[in-house]
C-alpha cells in the first residue's frame, strides 16, 4: 500500500475509534499499520487499551481476530504487518499459535473456504467480504456429497499467513478456497483460487465481475466453478442445487450481512445491533425468511447470556419471528434451523422447533450449527446420548469455531443429564472460561460439581452464575430451561440447591 493511502486509512481508523472507542475493526487496522511502520509498542498499546476498555465497559474479551493480530505482532516484533487493504495478509503475517492435531480426511471430498480479503479500500466493508464467503459456504454445503468446514472455523485463519498444507491438516480437508472481494460504487469483483491442501497445487483460479445487482449470480459462478474443479464430471443439475437467492432486495441483503457479522461478536451491544439490522432487512423485504430466523436467533442469544429485559414480550416476539421464518422458508436451512431452536429454547415449543431443525439438517447436512442446535434440542427432550453425537458432528464440521464455548456448554449439559459429573464439570469450565456470559455453562459447572461432592468448586461456580443471572431461583428454573423430563429438572434443581441457589 502506498504511503499516502496508508496514512488515509490510518486517519479513517483514528476517526472511527474517536467516534466509537470499542470499534475493533478500526483498532485492528491501526495496529497493523503501526506494526508495518515498526511502531510495535504503539500497536501493542492500542490492543491493551482496547482490551481494558472492553473488559471495563462490556465485561467481554476482544474478538478472536484482534487477539490474533496482537499475538502475531507480539511474537514477531520485527516482522512487518500486512497491508490493511492492499496485499494479502497471507504474504506477511505468520500464524502465532502452534500446529494443531492432524484431523483425518473425510471419506468424501472436503473443502474449507477461507475469509476473502477485503480490497475495497474501506475497513468498514469487511462485513461485505465476509458475507460473500458465508453465502458461498452455504451454497457449497447444500451439496450432500461434499464435506464443508463451517465458517467460524475457516475464519480463524483470517489475517494470518498459514501454509495451505497446514490448514488442510488442522481442519482435515482436501481443498482450500481463498480469494478477495473488491466493491467500488455499484461494481463488485470476486476473485478466487482453489488449492489442493495436500500438495499446495493450484487447481483453479478465476475472477468474476459484475454490478451489485448481479451479486447472487457472481456467487453462483464462483460456487459452480469450484464444484467443477473438484468433480469435473458432476452433472449440471447438482450445481443448480447450490443456486438460491436469499432475497431480491440488495439493500435488505446488505443489512442481513451486517446483522450476521454482529451476531458472531456475541456481546450485548452487538446483539442489539444485529436485531436492528435484521429488522431493517425485514422492512425492506418482508419475505426474507433467513432474516426472520436470524432475528429469532438473537433472542436465543439474549436468553442464554442473561440479557433478557422483558421475558414475556421477548417470548412473544421470538415466536412471531420464528413462525414467520418457517412460513416463508420451508426450503431455507438457515431460516428453519435458527427459528427452530428459538422456538425450542425461548418459546419452549420442543416438538415444533425440533421438527424444523430436522428439516434444516435434511436440507443442509454440512451446516455445523444445525447439528449443534439439534444437540441442544436433544438435551431438552431428554436424549443426552444422541445430543453428544450431534454436538460431536458439529465440532467436526467446525473444528476451530470461535463459538466453541456454546458446543462445550452443550456437551456439559448432555454429560450432566447422563450422570457423568466429572465430564460435565470439565466441559462447563471450558465453556465458562471462553464466554463468562453463558449462564447454562455456569449452571452446569455449579450443579455437576455439587453432585460430585466438590462443594467449594460448586459454590465458586454459583457465585459466577448469580452475577450473570441475579434473578435465578429454584422456583423459576422452568422459565430458563425448556426441560421436558421431570427427572432431568429434579436432577438440575438438586445440584443447584446444594451449590447454594436460593428457593
Amino acid at each position: 500500500m502506498a504511503a499516502g493511502a496508508k496514512e488515509r486509512t490510518a486517519d479513517v481508523a483514528r476517526r472511527l475509534l474517536a467516534l466509537d472507542p470499542l470499534r475493533e475493526v478500526a483498532c485492528r487496522a491501526l495496529m497493523q499499520i503501526h506494526a508495518e511502520q515498526a511502531q510495535t509498542a504503539q500497536a501493542l498499546k492500542l490492543y491493551e487499551a482496547m482490551r481494558d476498555r472492553l473488559h471495563r465497559e462490556l465485561g467481554v474479551k476482544p474478538e478472536p481476530e484482534t487477539v490474533q493480530i496482537y499475538e502475531s505482532i507480539r511474537q514477531r516484533r520485527t516482522a512487518p504487518a500486512p497491508d490493511v487493504v492492499g496485499s494479502s495478509p497471507a504474504e506477511t503475517m505468520a500464524r502465532p499459535d502452534t500446529a494443531s492435531a492432524v484431523l483425518p480426511l473425510p471419506s468424501k471430498p472436503s473443502i474449507a473456504v477461507l475469509a476473502f480479503q477485503n480490497l475495497s479500500g474501506d475497513p468498514e466493508q469487511e462485513y461485505f467480504a465476509d458475507g460473500i464467503v458465508e453465502e458461498i459456504i452455504t451454497a457449497l454445503s447444500r451439496l450432500r456429497w461434499l464435506f464443508v468446514i463451517a465458517r467460524n472455523s475457516s475464519f480463524t485463519y483470517k489475517g494470518r499467513a498459514v501454509d495451505v498444507k497446514q490448514i488442510g491438516r488442522e481442519l482435515g480437508v482436501r481443498y482450500v478456497l481463498e480469494g478477495s472481494v473488491r466493491k467500488a460504487a455499484n461494481r463488485v469483483r470476486i476473485s478466487g483460487q482453489l488449492v489442493d491442501a495436500a500438495t499446495g497445487a493450484h487447481l483453479w483460479a478465476d475472477r468474476f465481475d459484475g454490478g451489485l445487482e448481479d451479486i447472487f449470480d457472481l456467487q453462483d459462478q464462483v460456487t459452480a466453478s469450484v464444484v467443477g474443479a473438484i468433480a469435473p464430471k458432476l452433472e449440471q443439475a447438482e450445481i443448480e442445487r447450490s443456486r438460491r437467492k436469499p432475497t431480491e432486495s440488495l439493500d435488505a441483503y446488505d443489512y442481513f450481512l451486517r446483522g450476521v457479522a454482529a451476531v458472531h461478536r456475541w456481546t450485548r451491544d452487538a446483539n442489539n445491533e444485529a436485531l436492528q439490522h435484521f429488522r431493517r432487512a425485514i422492512e425492506l423485504d418482508p419475505e426474507f425468511a433467513s432474516a426472520y430466523g436470524m432475528a429469532a436467533r438473537c433472542y436465543s442469544q439474549r436468553k442464554v447470556s442473561g440479557w433478557v429485559t422483558d421475558r414475556l414480550q421477548e417470548i412473544a416476539e421470538t415466536e412471531r419471528l420464528a413462525r414467520r421464518a418457517a412460513e416463508l422458508g420451508n426450503n431455507d436451512a438457515v431460516a428453519l434451523c435458527t427459528a427452530g431452536y428459538a422456538l425450542v429454547y425461548v418459546v419452549a415449543d420442543l416438538d415444533g422447533g425440533s421438527a424444523m431443525i430436522e428439516r434444516a439438517i435434511l436440507l443442509n447436512a454440512n451446516w455445523a450449527w444445525a447439528w449443534a442446535f439439534s444437540g441442544w434440542t436433544k438435551i431438552w427432550l431428554g436424549e443426552p446420548e444422541v445430543a453428544i453425537e450431534h454436538v460431536a458432528r458439529a465440532m467436526r464440521l467446525s473444528p476451530q469455531d470461535p463459538q466453541f464455548f456454546n458446543m462445550h456448554a452443550a456437551n456439559a449439559s448432555a454429560h450432566f443429564f447422563t450422570g457423568r459429573y466429572a465430564e460435565a464439570s470439565s466441559w462447563a469450565e471450558r465453556a465458562a472460561r471462553e464466554q463468562p456470559n453463558h449462564f447454562i455453562a455456569a449452571c452446569m459447572a455449579a450443579a455437576s460439581n455439587a453432585l460430585a461432592g466438590r462443594l467449594a468448586e460448586a459454590q465458586k461456580a454459583m457465585a459466577r452464575l448469580r452475577q450473570v443471572v441475579p434473578a435465578l431461583r429454584l422456583s423459576n428454573l422452568t422459565d430458563l430451561f425448556p426441560i421436558r423430563r421431570s427427572e432431568d429438572l429434579a436432577r438440575l434443581a438438586e445440584g443447584l440447591r446444594i451449590a447454594g441457589l436460593p428457593e
